[in-house]
């Protein structure tokens, strides 16, 4: 038996210039992740990485901690499979389209664009998008947005080219995003594609899902753990 540990990225810059940049708060998170595993002298034979810079400086970051344990930290491999769905898209191209077309979605949009303060711009964003998402998963017509049936696939390929290399005792590590992780957890189970959105909202950042796999099977083991936060407070899901 072979181990798979899928990692969030630590929490980025959500309603900044530039989400894609980890903030303070995300780099002590990696660092504690860093200094957990170290602490428990973790050793992994690869580093699967996806293409963002949110899940590369946290990669980074974790392994740092490593270093300065002493600890071999593997090359990472850059993976383009484990990017997250394309959240610029969606937000620029489906949300005026969806807004358009239905008045109670145009209804959520306003609530978001009026929020104050980030709690609530963040509870007002995150009802708005919940029905976003689950429009983009039924709606094929825009072209040049990755669907959510190519996102699926891509997933599914993500998946097979960390799992599908010999070896026995593999203790593997994939870099990611929320979406990417409960997509591939919803596949792993063979739930509906709802539960794949249902599942990403709940992923802390830098949370552990840990699936178990060997030739022709591939199982969760534990699901959105953050024992390296200890701390509640610590606890994020941007």
């Amino acid at each position: 038996m072979s181990i798979l540990a899928l990692v969030r990225h630590a929490q980025a810059s959500f309603f900044s210039d530039d989400y894609d940049q980890l903030t303070p708060a995300g780099e002590a998170q990696a660092q504690r992740l860093g200094d957990y595993w170290a602490a428990r002298g973790d050793v992994f034979t690869e580093v699967f990485v996806g293409p963002r810079r949110r899940h590369q400086q946290t990669a980074n970051l974790v392994g740092e901690a490593f270093r300065r344990s002493g600890l071999q930290w593997p090359e990472p491999i850059v993976l383009r499979e484990l990017d997250e769905y394309d959240l610029d898209g969606i937000l620029t191209r489906l949300v005026p389209a969806l807004a358009l077309e239905n008045p109670a979605f145009e209804r959520l949009v306003a609530l978001h664009r009026l929020g104050v303060g980030d709690i609530e711009r963040t509870r007002t964003f995150q009802r708005m998008f919940e029905v976003l998402l689950a429009h983009w998963q039924t709606d094929a017509r825009l072209e040049g947005l990755e669907s959510w049936t190519e996102f699926r696939e891509r997933v599914a390929l993500g998946l097979q080219r960390v799992t599908e290399v010999d070896g026995r005792g593999r203790r593997a590590v994939a870099f990611t995003s929320g979406g990417y992780i409960g997509t591939a957890i919803a596949q792993v189970l063979g739930a509906p594609d709802r539960t794949a959105l249902e599942l990403s909202w709940r992923l802390r950042n830098t949370a552990l899902t840990h699936l178990v796999f060997s030739p022709g099977r591939l199982t969760l083991d534990d699901f959105n753990t953050v024992p390296h936060l200890a701390d509640p407070a610590h606890w994020t899901f941007r």
